[in-house]
C-alpha cells in the first residue's frame, strides 16, 4: 500500500489523464488530491467527472483548495467577484449547456462540499496551501483555521518550521517540486503552461518521495 499525492489540476483534464496513466496506481494505493480541481483551465467539469469516477477504481482522498472554496462561496452566497477574478469564469463556461445556461449537476456540487480541509497520517500531513509554521501540526489541527489550510504561504519563507512531520501541499506554483525535510510542494503550475518553467502536473509517491510529472496537454 502506498500514498500518492497529486498537485493542483485547475481544469487540465487531459493532463490529469496523462498523469494517471503514468502513475498506474495499484488497487491498494491511496491517491490524495491536494485541491484546486477547478478554475483557470479549460475543462473543470470534465476534471470533476473524472475524479468522481476515479473513486470507484481506487481509494481517493479529495482535499479542498481555495478555488473550491471560492466556487462554494458563489453557489451558496452569490459571491461572484472574487471567484471571477481567480479563474471562475472558465469553470462556469465548462458548465454551460446548449441553452447557454449553467448546468451544474448536484453530484458535482456535493463532491465539492465533501472535500476535506486536511488529511493527517502518522508520517505526513496533507493540506492544500500549508500550515502555520509557528505551530505544530497538532496545534494547527486544533486551531482548525480554514484560511490557513486554504491560503497560507508564510511557511515558504519561514526560517524554521515547528511541524513534527512533513507537510505535503500545493497552492503556490513552483518550477520544481519542493522536497525539504518538512515541506513537500507539488504544485508545478500545470495550468500556467505559457510561463517558462511551469506547465507540469506533478505527483509524489510516499514515503519514497518519488516525483512523477507530465507536461500540460491541451
Amino acid at each position: 500500500m502506498g500514498l500518492i499525492a497529486i498537485g493542483d489540476i485547475h481544469g487540465c483534464c487531459r493532463s490529469l489523464e496523462k498523469l494517471l496513466d503514468k502513475l498506474a496506481p495499484a488497487a491498494d494505493d491511496t491517491l490524495v488530491f491536494v485541491g484546486d480541481y477547478v478554475d483557470r483551465g479549460p475543462c473543470s467539469r470534465a476534471v470533476i467527472d473524472r475524479l468522481i469516477a476515479l473513486q470507484e477504481e481506487v481509494t481517493c482522498v479529495f482535499l479542498r483548495g481555495n478555488h473550491e472554496q471560492l466556487m462554494l462561496a458563489y453557489f451558496d452566497h452569490g459571491e461572484y467577484d472574487a471567484w471571477a477574478m481567480n479563474g471562475g469564469v472558465m469553470t462556469l463556461n465548462s458548465y454551460l449547456g446548449d441553452d447557454r445556461r449553467i448546468d451544474l449537476p448536484e453530484e458535482h456540487l456535493s463532491f465539492i462540499r465533501d472535500t476535506l480541509l486536511f488529511y493527517d497520517t502518522p508520517d505526513f500531513f496533507f493540506v492544500h496551501a500549508g500550515a502555520d509554521p509557528r505551530l505544530t501540526i497538532a496545534e494547527n489541527i486544533e486551531q482548525g483555521d480554514e484560511d490557513v489550510f486554504l491560503w497560507e504561504r508564510s511557511h515558504l519563507r519561514a526560517r524554521s518550521l515547528a511541524w513534527e512531520k512533513p507537510v505535503v501541499c500545493g497552492h503556490t506554483p513552483v518550477e520544481e517540486p519542493v522536497n525539504d525535510d518538512l515541506l513537500i510542494n507539488i504544485d508545478t503550475g500545470c495550468v500556467y503552461h505559457m510561463h517558462p518553467g511551469r506547465g507540469r502536473l506533478t505527483a509524489v509517491r510516499l514515503p519514497e518521495r518519488e516525483f512523477v510529472s507530465v507536461a500540460f496537454a491541451d
